[in-house]
């Protein structure tokens, strides 16, 4: 029996504000609460919190120079479509495509590498 659950993702950026907004029109949520230092994004059964960091470097992948820190797999039933409301929103497509058939893989607003998959039911 599990003795917790995941409650919250927290992802380092230098604009909490920005990164929250992000990923809070992306994934439907609502900012929550927030400081100067952080904003939290409530989500059907998460939290995803957006915390300043002083010298924030973003993520510098596929080289790897500077670590993914983090990598979020969303589900989705059209990727051309969820493409476009990602960019639409500030999000930037990677110039590396693994497999872009099933895959896309793009950027938040503060560089961490998300990826928009096709959902295993369609």
């Amino acid at each position: 029996m599990a003795i917790a659950y995941l409650g919250s993702i927290t992802l380092d950026c230098d604009d909490p504000t920005a990164l929250a907004t992000f990923w809070a029109d992306l994934l439907g949520g609502v900012i929550a609460t927030g400081t100067e230092k952080f904003v939290s994004v409530k989500l059907a059964h998460l939290v995803l919190t957006a915390i300043r960091v002083p010298n924030y470097q973003p993520p510098s992948w596929p080289d790897e120079s500077t670590p993914k820190q983090i990598h979020l797999d969303l589900a989705v039933a059209d990727l051309d479509v969820a493409q476009a409301e990602a960019v639409r929103l500030g999000a930037r497509i990677a110039d590396h495509q693994a497999a872009p058939a099933k895959c896309r893989v793009l950027f938040d607003p503060a560089g961490h590498p998300f990826c928009l998959c096709l959902s295993p039911a369609v």
